[in-house]
């Protein structure tokens, strides 16, 4: 009987020594596939909220959406310093450095029109902007719309992709869209941008990086957990390499045209002009002077202005336009923040508000430098004809 005992324990003691080698071979392998620069989190939730988001092809209740953009504000991690833009700060102070050649060439070739489209693509971008809220998603993301199909509902792609978000027939309906022979919601600006907000929400959980959402957008995520297996990382700019060259381009697209639609330097690279992304970084500050007639530079006045400045806020506090005000300091933002100070010129009787006033304006551009986020404006949104095409089918 003890013979049989002690043979009972010798297969017990073998059988737990067995599994904790498998568990530990398992974690072992388990490790080394996945990326050098993951992080383990619990997704539990997050996959429930956005489960719940797809199953009812509506946007989630209030409570649901704070959560939600909690959990994509990160997701611009490795494109901005701050996780996400701020329009009142230098582009050049919050962006990441990899991301300044990479879209150079991109911006040289469709700079000009882009500017033309930031002017009557605003009631496009209002709504995006709406709906997205509605689903705690990042207002940058609305500019896949410009790169998927320059804001068409007409665009249509040479393998069926269709409306503004060029969705496939069989991936439209997986997101509560109708499509048939007679009638199709993928041209719809409403119900389509409902569909692409829970599409992209379903990319994140997969990706928890908006760079390889919008890689995988175009590839399909298929194609970017390759490059991740094979880059050993799931930082965009160590695995890029990896990817098709068309999703590496997607989001190059991208970036190229976030810096376009939300700064003043696009204008200056429409025109010609030396903007931000030149080679070397910031181009020669001496370079770019204001555009003034003989008479507007006899009666302006100048001075060498240094400090945390920001155009916006100086503008407001001297009832200047932008337009107006970049007239007479082109690039303002972007070079007093690489130099350091900037020969700063006004009409004087601007002049002499901006002196009276300079120390509480210095104040103001300081405070809205330290805070983290922006206030969204309340717009209200329009919707006109799409502007005339020759090519319909255009897809940048």
């Amino acid at each position: 009987m003890e013979k049989k005992i002690r043979i009972y324990k010798i297969f017990y003691f073998s059988g737990i020594l067995v599994l904790l080698f498998l568990f530990s071979s398992s974690a072992s392998k388990a490790q080394e596939q996945a990326p050098a620069d993951s992080i383990s989190v619990d997704t539990t939730g997050e996959t429930a909220v956005i489960e719940e988001v797809i199953r009812e092809k509506s946007a989630p209740a209030n409570e649901k959406v704070e959560y939600i953009s909690q959990l994509t504000k990160y997701g611009f991690k490795n494109l901005f310093s701050k996780y996400s833009f701020n329009p009142a700060l230098p582009y050049s102070s919050q962006v990441n450095p990899f991301a300044e050649a990479y879209m150079q060439d991109y911006l040289r070739d469709h700079s000009a029109y882009l500017v033309k489209m930031k002017g009557w693509g605003m009631p496009y971008f209002n709504l995006i902007d709406q709906i997205f809220r509605q689903y705690g998603l990042p207002s940058e993301l609305k500019y896949l719309a410009v790169i998927e199909s320059s804001l068409s509902t007409a665009a249509t792609s040479n393998v069926g992709a269709g409306g503004p978000w060029q969705f496939m027939p069989y991936t439209a309906r997986d997101y509560g869209l109708v499509v048939t022979p007679n009638y199709d919601e993928r041209r719809d600006y409403i119900k389509s941008t409902n569909a692409a907000a829970r599409y992209l929400l379903n990319l994140y959980q997969q990706m928890h990086d908006w760079l390889l959402v919008i890689a995988a957008y175009n590839g399909g995520p298929g194609s970017v957990y390759n490059a991740m297996k094979r880059s050993g990382s799931r930082d965009f700019w160590k695995l890029q390499y990896y990817l098709p060259e068309e999703s590496r381009n997607h989001v190059k697209k991208f970036i190229a045209t976030h810096y376009v639609m939300e700064t003043n330097a696009g204008n200056l690279l429409a025109g010609g002009g030396k903007g931000f992304y030149q080679p070397g970084g910031m181009g020669n500050p001496y370079t770019s002077d204001a555009k003034l007639s003989e008479k507007e530079r006899a009666a302006s006045q100048v001075i060498t202005l240094s400090g945390k400045y920001i155009a916006t806020v100086i503008a407001k506090n001297i009832s200047m336009t932008m337009a107006e005000f970049n007239k007479y300091n082109p690039d303002f933002d972007s070079r007093i923040s690489a130099n350091g100070q900037y020969e700063f010129r006004l009409p004087a009787d601007k002049m002499e508000v901006f002196l009276a006033n300079r120390y509480p304006i210095l104040n103001e551009c300081v405070q809205m430098m330290l805070g983290d986020d922006t206030q969204i404006p309340n717009n209200k949104t329009v919707y006109p004809s799409h502007p005339k095409s020759k090519n319909r089918k255009y897809r940048q």
